[in-house]
């Protein structure tokens, strides 16, 4: 565990509103961390990478009355209840837990193994359900809380040779909208981010699948030159649309134009398959 940076007036440390961020190392859970941070909220921030996760760690400890970074894999169970236990005995209480850790995969169906498939639905899911399992009773004891999980427009509508990838999102989508029914009337507010492709270090992380290298390459050229369109989100963007949906208590928010996209197929579904079908 990284160290943690103690307010100078621990009451106040006590007072502040806590979030626990998931992949805030980097991207939009850096952006994420950075806004609550100004905004004054103690700081609980988890990442795979140890290196990375302690540079952001340090650049918010200038800002947040207190900062706790926890190197964690959310797909695993265990780390992630130590996660809580963790968290909770630092701060006594979670407010919002904004679950962000992923990973992006592109390739057709055929050339995705099942090894993919299970790292994909390791992070996407079930370090999202792992989270959400480890704090649900301190929400539920309390009665209040927030649980925002970031999701994609591939949550939302199928995207070409992306199934693995949309598979673990619509998953997210479910499990964030069947949440709702079941917490909003005990007190949890319950909500799901949809951003587009984030312009951040993308490339670094995504991962693409091909019968070959060139292909491979071709896929990776794509994905470059779509991070160069207007339909990217950019971390700050989705880090503001998280930060209004906590404090508006909202129950979804698409981020930016793929907003369009998205009303586009729930109104015409059959039109844009054929359409994205006769592309792929």
């Amino acid at each position: 565990m990284l160290p943690v940076r103690k307010a100078k007036n621990k009451q106040l440390t006590t007072m502040s509103s806590t979030v626990l961020i998931t992949g805030a190392s980097q991207g939009c859970g850096r952006a994420t961390a950075l806004l609550f941070a100004k905004k004054g909220y103690n700081l609980v921030l988890a990442a795979r990478n140890e290196t990375r996760l302690e540079a952001t760690a340090k650049e918010l400890r200038s800002i947040s009355n207190s900062v706790l970074a926890i190197p964690t894999d959310v797909g695993d169970a265990k780390q992630v209840e130590r996660l809580a236990e963790k968290a909770l005995g630092c701060y006594e209480k979670i407010d919002v837990l904004i679950n962000n850790a992923g990973i992006c995969l592109t390739g057709r169906i055929e050339d995705t193994s099942l090894e993919d498939w299970q790292q994909l639905m390791n992070t996407n899911f079930w370090g999202y359900l792992h989270t959400i399992k480890a704090l649900m009773p301190h929400f539920l004891e309390r009665k209040t809380g927030s649980i925002v999980n970031v999701g994609s427009f591939g949550g939302k509508m199928p995207l070409p040779e992306m199934t693995a990838y949309c598979a673990s999102k619509y998953a997210v989508t479910g499990l964030t909208e069947t949440m709702r029914l079941e917490l909003t009337p005990k007190g949890i507010h319950v909500c799901a981010v949809h951003p587009a492709v984030i312009n951040s270090n993308f490339l670094e992380r995504a991962q693409f699948r091909g019968v070959d290298d060139a292909e491979v390459e071709s896929r990776r050229e794509q994905m470059n030159s779509l991070l160069k369109s207007g339909w990217v989100s950019q971390p700050e963007d989705i880090a503001k649309a998280i930060w209004d949906a906590v404090q508006k208590k909202k129950s979804e928010v698409v981020v930016g134009p793929c907003f369009l996209a998205t009303e586009a197929y729930r109104l015409f579904p059959g039109f844009l398959q054929f359409i994205m079908g006769a592309r792929s």
